[in-house]
């Protein structure tokens, strides 16, 4: 059977989109970055970048963040 291609993350990709496609990192969100938020309304209308801005991380901390979600993605051959 084909495994299906999901999309990279994305500092774009809404937070809820991205905990749609990968449920599994909304453990990881929460525990390793404090986004305690997942499930939260504006998780519908905010992207991974705005959410991780709010929650006082900088460009580079972002930057770093998407790249370590996109390898767990990849270890964990979720794609």
């Amino acid at each position: 059977m084909a495994k299906e291609n999901k999309p990279k993350i994305t500092g774009k990709m809404l937070m809820a989109e991205l905990v749609e496609e990968y449920p599994e990192l909304g453990e990881v969100l929460m525990e390793e970055y404090g986004f305690h938020c997942i499930g939260c309304a504006a998780s519908g209308m905010e992207t991974l970048e705005e959410g991780a801005a709010v929650h006082g991380m900088g460009e580079e901390d972002i930057k770093v963040m998407i790249e370590n979600l996109n390898e767990l993605v990849e270890k964990r051959d979720l794609i």
